[in-house]
This record gives C-alpha cells, sequence and structure tokens, in this order.
C-alpha cells in the first residue's frame, strides 16, 4: 500500500510540472499579444511589483519603455523562438530568442533580435515576471 501512495504521489507531481509549464507558457503568449494588441496595462498584469529588468530598470521603468516602443510605429510584431522553460517550485526561468519588429504601413520598417532571459515567480497561482534581461542580441552570448 505505501508503495502504491508512492507512486501515485509521484504521478501526482510529474502531472503538476506540464500544468506549471503550460501556465507559464500561456503567460508569455498572452503577454506576446498584449504588446501586438498596444495594450501596455495588459502586459503589466504579468509583471511582479519588485520587477528587475535591464541598467536597474524597475516596473514603472518597463511601463515606459513599453509604451515608447508603441508610440514610435503604428503595429509593433513579436516572433518568439522556442521557449525553454526551467521550473523551480514557485520559481520558474524561462529563455527564448525574440524579434520585435515596427511597422507604420504594411510591412515591418525595422526589426530587432535580442535574446531575452526572464526569472518568474509563482503569486497566488499565477506566474510573475519578477526580472528580464533582454540586452544581448539573438545569437550572441
Amino acid at each position: 500500500m505505501g508503495g502504491l501512495l508512492l507512486l501515485l504521489s509521484a504521478l501526482l507531481v510529474a502531472c503538476a510540472r506540464p500544468a506549471d509549464e503550460a501556465a507559464l507558457r500561456d503567460t508569455l503568449a498572452s503577454m506576446q499579444a498584449a504588446v501586438e494588441a498596444r495594450d501596455a496595462g495588459r502586459l503589466l498584469e504579468a509583471v511582479a511589483e519588485d520587477f528587475a529588468g535591464p541598467e536597474g530598470m524597475d516596473r514603472e521603468g518597463l511601463r515606459r519603455y513599453v509604451t515608447l516602443l508603441l508610440l514610435r510605429r503604428q503595429r509593433v510584431g513579436v516572433v518568439l523562438g522556442p521557449v525553454a522553460v526551467d521550473l523551480h517550485g514557485d520559481r520558474a526561468t524561462a529563455r527564448f530568442d525574440a524579434l520585435v519588429t515596427g511597422a507604420d504601413g504594411l510591412l515591418p520598417r525595422n526589426a530587432e533580435a535580442r535574446r531575452v532571459e526572464t526569472v518568474w515567480r509563482r503569486e497566488g497561482g499565477e506566474w510573475r515576471l519578477v526580472a528580464a534581461d533582454w540586452s544581448q542580441p539573438a545569437g550572441g552570448h
């Protein structure tokens, strides 16, 4: 009987991991959609109050950065490369390449590829972005 309980516990833990990873990936997709919809407020819903970004950027700095990005172009596109997620209980990291494009018409006018490294914390069942660095060009390490 003890062996059965141990096996069931192991299965529950194994099943929880994909659900946590799926939830984090869903949050990333929601943030991507928020940028493309030009909705900085919706993007910030997934950002922790104690967010830390490149060069000392805080949550308010991120809001200003995204707002400026959205004001500079009529359309903004975001393409994420494969996302590598590492779960550590209520913390996680996600790494990926991102291509951000800006357009005033149909065709992108500029594009910037960046390597993005993020740190996440689960708060009340939701994943919140607590740190991010996108200072390295994609492909550069």
